[in-house]
């Protein structure tokens, strides 16, 4: 069984206050029984961003660095308590503007994982921010076994190619810290993403307030296995779901069943044919007139 923490906290722009209420979420996981816990989208300033122009350099100075301080912070709570910890920042870029990224950090310290929002809310405050380059998956040890780990985030999973690439990449669970609502389409979607794609999902929002939680987990085995010429029954591939309030909840995924399931099942990669999506790789986009002020959280 891997065991993944949902570290569902409430939203606070104070980057000190976070550092603190963090660390200590990561301790609480540990002992919970947790080997990976998860926060929240941009966590080091609870996911806020300038109102206009004129602070948008005060902003900025909240960016952080793996070699700072606050990044250091994490790399020893994670080797104090064996813990890997998905860190979510707003990520200093000496070459622009920030980037809104998750870092996954080992029970070693170590960082496996650096990946930069893809699909960030141009059409919102993340105007602001850069976007990264691509979907990245590692390989995290947790002492009993290796777990390929993806990662997307937030918006990133209103487009079904994020999953899609993670799975090609081998992606065996997809985490995706969160901020905005989670309301039931956008949790129906999700849940298609672990459908079609054979991966375990663990989606991590922000409780109360303007997101209202809702963390949740998909195993990604929509069918019980087969028994001789009897075939599998459909199954709720959900795990778990918080409520609204501040909470820390565990995942726990078979990864036994997981594998056996995607050995064999249709869907995945196994009976794609690529030679037909070749639309899928035109680089144009059709351009829509949003309002100005359109708020995704």
């Amino acid at each position: 069984m891997f065991t993944v923490a949902l570290l569902q906290l409430k939203q606070n722009s104070d980057h000190e206050k976070n550092l603190k209420i963090g660390t200590d979420a990561c301790v609480k996981a540990k002992e919970m029984g947790a080997e990976l816990a998860v926060f929240p989208e941009m966590w080091n300033n609870g996911y806020s961003f300038p109102t206009n122009d004129k602070f948008l350099l005060n902003w900025q100075k909240q960016a952080i660095a793996e070699e700072g301080e606050y990044f250091q912070k994490f790399i020893e709570c994670a080797k104090k308590n064996k813990i890997a910890v998905a860190l979510t920042y707003l990520k200093e870029n000496k070459n622009g503007k920030p980037f809104n990224a998750v870092s996954i950090i080992d029970r070693h310290g170590d960082v496996i994982l650096t990946y930069s929002k893809v699909h960030t809310c141009d059409f919102s405050s993340e105007k602001y921010l850069s976007p990264g380059g691509s979907f990245n998956v590692c390989n995290l040890n947790t002492g009993n076994e290796t777990i390929k780990v993806g990662s997307m985030i937030c918006y990133d999973r209103e487009f079904p190619e994020s999953a899609r690439i993670l799975m090609l990449k081998g992606a065996e669970i997809i985490i995706i810290p969160n901020a905005c609502e989670f309301e039931i389409n956008r949790k129906c979607q999700l849940r298609a993403r672990a459908f079609e794609n054979m991966t375990g999902c663990v989606l991590v929002n922000y409780a109360e307030g303007k997101c209202k939680g809702k963390s949740v987990a998909f195993d990604g085995i929509a069918f019980t296995e087969s028994v001789g010429e009897i075939d599998g029954l459909s199954r709720d591939m959900q795990i778990v779901e918080a409520g609204e309030k501040e909470c820390i909840v565990l995942a726990r995924f078979d990864m036994d069943r997981l594998r056996r399931y995607r050995n064999k099942e249709v869907w995945g990669n196994a009976y794609r044919k690529p030679d037909k999506y070749k639309e899928m790789i035109d680089e144009s986009v059709q351009s829509q007139n949003l309002p100005a002020l359109f708020s995704f959280c």
